[in-house]
């Protein structure tokens, strides 16, 4: 036994020298290892006498646990140290300025959502935001949206089940929001009118080609008061599109549509120009569409807690990502989204070029595409 405590305080000191995590292992091998001392002390234990037998195993196992319990110590310690050195050389200082080929961009889309918020914020219209998971009275019911809509069938909607136990039911579960029209809803319910708000954010739909994502993004607008018309629709319209593609006039017009949630509805175009080559706003014969919008219809008045015979107003909404292709020229929205670096140093934008009224929404000015 005097030669087992040798043993033991040889390798115990071996494991506390050891200078790197590969000297350490060899270490192990050689004490641990199929032909390791402590491995060869285990093999010779069937030579001993019975009580011999049962004393030398209980020593041997209790030195296996010692030397294994060195061993994971002295190893999170080389680790560590490892670590902080690997660190400490590669530490960048980050007060420096960053080399131009290496500098970071603005995806468009983050510009786009600045633009708009700008725009509609010197209008005086407040940003709503809200859960990208939504419940179907929020999503769908309170929108006036019946149960048998297009819109709410599983081709078109990511649905989630209401429990993780129970049997799917569509009629329970909820959704990952098809638009920002929710927060239309939970806006009436937590304050009284007057309200103007814009809800920009994330929305997904079961949708996937050159102009369709399963994820894209959209900002709605909603006013309501006593006084609102079609009219003053009209006019916060034209001058937002106006300011977004930064031109002093530019054609409008106003096509009927039908949208559940709206009544009247309409589908708004702009002027333009196309050829093969080129699309150029504000200029031309012909028209494109860029939203939809319409006065709020009572049903959805009466959904969020407010009386349609007292108040009424307009709402609208806009896919963010389609107006980023029509402003800066971008021909596939599937790009957006596939994190090419390449893609982002081409239509990116500069880390500080804010979007303001007074300071200019873009540096190109948008009006060719």
């Amino acid at each position: 036994m005097e030669n087992l405590e040798n043993l033991k305080q040889q390798i115990l000191s071996n494991i506390q020298q050891a200078p790197d995590v590969k000297a350490l292992d060899e270490i192990r091998v050689s004490a641990m290892g199929k032909k390791g001392a402590v491995t060869e002390l285990m093999k010779g234990l069937g030579a001993l006498p019975q009580d011999e037998k049962i004393e030398t195993g209980k020593k041997l196992n209790v030195l296996k646990q010692e030397i294994e319990s060195a061993l994971s110590a002295r190893k999170d310690a080389l680790e560590t140290a490892e670590l902080n050195q690997k660190l400490a050389s590669e530490s960048v200082d980050v007060t420096l300025p960053i080399r131009p080929e290496n500098q970071g961009r603005i995806h468009p889309v983050s510009k786009i959502y600045e633009e708009v918020v700008a725009i509609f914020g010197q209008m005086g219209f407040d940003v709503a935001e809200g859960p990208d998971i939504e419940d179907q009275f929020h999503n769908f019911n309170a929108l006036n949206m019946p149960a048998n809509h297009p819109a709410r069938q599983m081709q078109d909607t990511f649905y989630l089940p209401h429990s993780a136990t129970e049997p799917f039911d569509m009629d329970k579960s909820y959704v990952i929001r098809t638009h920002t029209s929710g927060m239309q809803i939970r806006t009436m319910e937590a304050q009284k009118p007057p309200i103007r708000i814009i809800a920009p954010g994330r929305t997904y739909r079961s949708d996937y080609d050159a102009t369709h994502t399963p994820m894209f993004h959209q900002v709605e607008g909603l006013v309501i008061d006593k006084t609102t018309t079609l009219a003053h629709l009209k006019g916060c319209l034209y001058d937002f599109v106006k300011a977004f593609f930064e031109l002093d006039e530019i054609p409008v017009r106003y096509r009927p549509s039908y949208f559940p949630f709206t009544e009247p509805s309409a589908e708004m175009d702009i002027g333009c120009l196309k050829t093969k080559t080129e699309l150029k706003i504000g200029a031309g014969n012909d028209w494109l569409e860029i939203l939809g919008c319409g006065m709020v219809h009572p049903n959805v008045l009466k959904a969020g807690g407010i009386d349609p015979d007292e108040y009424q107003g307009f709402a609208f909404g806009v896919g963010l990502d389609r107006l980023a292709m029509l402003k800066y020229g971008i021909p596939d929205l599937r790009t957006f989204f596939e994190s090419d670096v390449r893609w982002l140093k081409n239509y990116g934008f500069a880390p500080l070029d804010f979007s303001s009224m007074t300071g200019g929404l873009s540096n190109n000015g948008g009006q060719t595409r």
